[in-house]
């Protein structure tokens, strides 16, 4: 076996786990269990987000170090699930390093996510949550429009540009919903903020403010930082383009959403939830799963809420809910439970309070912002606790996430 370049494609395998949205502790992990399987002496590997490095010692060998630099980070499910079997492909069977490349080229050169799903995948997302909060037809035409157009259109323009995180949000914030205040000038449209949130939910870029927490509670302070950090940035580009758009077009917030039936809050977080399940390029099975799990995740969320009467205690309770299911479900699927954690979560995101604190802050109504601030931070805590929750109960018990 020639170690160093068996180094060199588990590494490879690694650097794209990451870069199709996994985990850094999966990715992390995964690479370990693939090298400690071809009998060495030592085997350190570490992985951030940006980075991996690894150190292994063949048995009356030398060390041998690699680095990876990950340039950019995304979310590719499609690519994820089978990288994922593929490594344990390699963990179980050993195979011999041409078949190892022929594996990983047969994942890299699968067939591309038609045009037209990621189109409908973006119109469910955004439609499904201007829906939940309080979107009518007529609101829905013009998300579904500006969807089609802004965010899945002009998003593959930035996308093959290469732009980062941060101008990404911006740009398609600014000009989604600078398109819906212009809508709503010439009367198109009865809520304009209403459409504005639901768009905003498809920039968000799901876990990482609370998985960052969840690092740093597991001790991972690096990874947990620049989770936090990214996170953060990002979720401040979509606030900046939402709140510049206010200022030029004169948007108006009109009222404070007003949430519809439950049923519709039922439905419309279960469409949205696959939406987003298949935006990030999740198979249609698992998808329709991760539309369950956001089904079942508004109505755990609105049970405690009505029981309790605490949003703190309602989050964290859904967070938990998710973070079972999703363990269930990637047993059920074999495929990793971030495909099913990071989409059935989504109707529990602070999108909403994200939206109110940055209006707040351009209209110089620092009340409303420090009061949607401060749910923001609790909302990403009771994330991260009902996650942590979880993850505590499946290592007691011994079990062994996909």
């Amino acid at each position: 076996m020639d170690y160093e370049m068996l180094l060199n494609e588990v590494l490879n395998i690694g650097k794209e786990m990451l870069k199709s949205g996994a985990e850094t502790d999966r990715a992390e992990d995964s690479m370990y269990r693939m090298l400690e399987s071809y009998d060495l002496e030592q085997c350190s590997i570490f992985a951030i987000q940006s980075d991996i490095q690894a150190t292994i010692k063949p048995k009356n060998g030398s060390f041998i170090t690699q680095i990876r630099r990950v340039h950019k980070v995304g979310l590719n499910y499609d690519r994820l699930d089978y990288l994922n079997n593929l490594s344990r492909y390699i963990c179980k069977y050993k195979p011999s390093l041409e078949e190892i490349r022929e594996k990983y080229a047969e994942v890299m050169n699968r067939k591309a996510q038609p045009l037209y799903l990621k189109y409908l995948s973006a119109i469910m997302g955004g439609i499904g949550f201007g829906v939940y909060f309080g979107c009518d037809v007529a609101d829905s035409v013009v998300g579904t429009c500006i969807c089609a157009v802004f965010i899945v259109y002009m998003g593959n323009v930035l996308d093959r540009k290469g732009y980062s995180l941060v101008v990404y949000n911006l740009v398609l914030a600014f000009l989604s919903s600078a398109a819906v205040y212009i809508a709503g000038g010439a009367g198109l449209g009865n809520h304009p903020d209403r459409i504005v949130l639901g768009l905003n939910m498809v920039l968000i870029s799901g876990l990482g403010v609370a998985n960052g927490i969840r690092d740093v509670l597991n001790k991972a302070f690096l990874s947990g930082l620049l989770n936090v950090v990214n996170s953060f940035l990002g979720a401040v580009a979509i606030a900046c383009g939402t709140g510049l758009a206010m200022m030029l077009f004169e948007g108006k917030m009109y009222e404070m959403y007003i949430a519809p039936s439950i049923a519709v809050q039922l439905i419309s977080c279960g469409i949205a939830s696959m939406g987003f399940a298949l935006l990030f390029q999740a198979a249609v099975r698992q998808s329709v799963s991760a539309g369950i799990g956001g089904t079942v995740n508004c109505a755990c969320y609105l049970l405690v809420q009505e029981l309790s009467g605490n949003n703190f205690a309602a989050v964290m309770a859904a967070a938990t809910f998710v973070a079972a299911y999703a363990y269930i479900m990637s047993r059920v699927h074999r495929a990793p439970a971030t495909i099913f954690l990071t989409t059935s979560i989504m109707p529990v995101i602070p999108g909403a309070t994200l939206f109110y604190m940055m209006h707040g802050f351009v209209q110089a109504d620092y009340a409303l912002a420090s009061q949607q601030t401060m749910a923001l931070v609790q909302t990403c805590l009771a994330i991260a606790f009902g996650f942590l929750i979880v993850e505590i109960a499946t290592r007691y018990t011994g079990g062994r996430r996909e």
